[in-house]
C-alpha cells in the first residue's frame, strides 16, 4: 500500500500485488542447494562438460526465465522462458496475460523503467499502481505540474524522501519476494535445464513452477521482524 500525497490508490478487495523478476540463464551448471546470487539462476545444457572432457568449444544455450509472483500468497502466477537477448520489459505483456485476477499493484526493478511497461499494465489493469524505480537520469514529464503520471509521483517522492524513503512508502521492498522465489527455484529444482528443445524446456519450467506452488500449499513459513 502506498502512502504518498496524490498517489493513485490501489483497488481494495480481492486484487493481487504482482512482482516480476528475471533469472539470467548462463552456461555454468549449478547443483541443487548450491549457494549463489539470489537473483541469478544458472541453467544450461551439457556444454561445460564437453569442454572439460574433450577440450572442445560449444555454443552456450542461454535462456532467461521471467516470473511473476503474487505478493499475498508467494505463488508464481506467470512465467516465460526466452532467449538471452530478449529485453525484460518486452515480457511484461506476456506475463500479465497469464494473470486473470484483478491486480492492485505491479512492482519491478529499474530495468523496466520504460513508457511501454506503464502502457502494458494500464491496458490490462487500468487502476493498478505501477512501482518502478526511475533511473538516476530520469526527468519529470512535460505534464508533471498539471497532470502528473505515476512516474512523476515516483520522481517527486525520491526528491523529497530519497530512494530509501521512497522504497519504504511505495511498497517497492515487496519485490524481495520475487527474488526469494528465484532463489527457491534454484535451491529446490536445481540449476540445469535437462531438456534440449525450446518447447520441452518451456514445459520443464512450467512443471517446476507447479511443483514450487504445490509446496507452498503444503505449508508456508511466517516471518516476524525481531526488534
Amino acid at each position: 500500500m502506498t502512502d504518498l500525497p496524490g498517489w493513485p490508490a490501489p483497488t481494495i478487495g480481492p486484487a493481487h500485488s504482482i512482482s516480476l523478476g528475471t533469472a539470467i540463464l548462463t552456461g555454468k551448471p549449478q547443483l541443487p542447494g548450491q549457494p549463489g546470487p539470489i537473483r541469478h539462476l544458472q541453467l544450461c545444457g551439457p556444454g561445460e562438460w564437453l569442454v572439460e572432457k574433450h577440450g572442445s568449444r560449444t555454443r552456450r544455450s542461454c535462456r532467461k526465465l521471467h516470473i511473476g509472483v503474487d505478493a499475498d500468497t508467494g505463488r508464481i502466477v506467470a512465467s516465460t522462458l526466452t532467449t538471452n537477448d530478449v529485453d525484460e520489459a518486452s515480457q511484461v505483456g506476456p506475463l500479465l496475460d497469464q494473470v486473470a485476477d484483478p491486480t492492485a499493484s505491479f512492482t519491478v526493478d529499474g530495468a523496466y523503467d520504460q513508457d511501454g511497461v506503464y502502457g502494458e499494465v494500464a491496458a490490462r489493469h487500468p487502476d493498478a499502481v505501477v512501482i518502478v524505480p526511475p533511473r538516476s537520469s530520469a526527468v519529470p514529464s512535460a505534464t508533471a505540474e498539471t497532470a502528473p503520471t505515476q512516474r512523476d509521483h515516483h520522481l517527486r517522492a525520491i526528491a523529497e524522501r530519497g530512494r530509501m524513503g521512497w522504497q519504504k512508502v511505495s511498497g517497492y521492498n515487496w519485490r524481495a519476494l520475487v527474488e526469494a522465489d528465484i532463489s527457491r527455484f534454484k535451491r529446490v529444482i536445481g540449476g540445469t535445464l535437462r531438456s534440449r528443445t525450446s518447447g520441452r524446456r518451456a514445459t520443464e519450467v512450467t512443471i517446476a513452477v507447479g511443483v514450487l506452488n504445490r509446496m507452498l500449499e503444503l505449508g508456508r513459513p511466517e516471518y516476524v521482524r525481531v526488534p
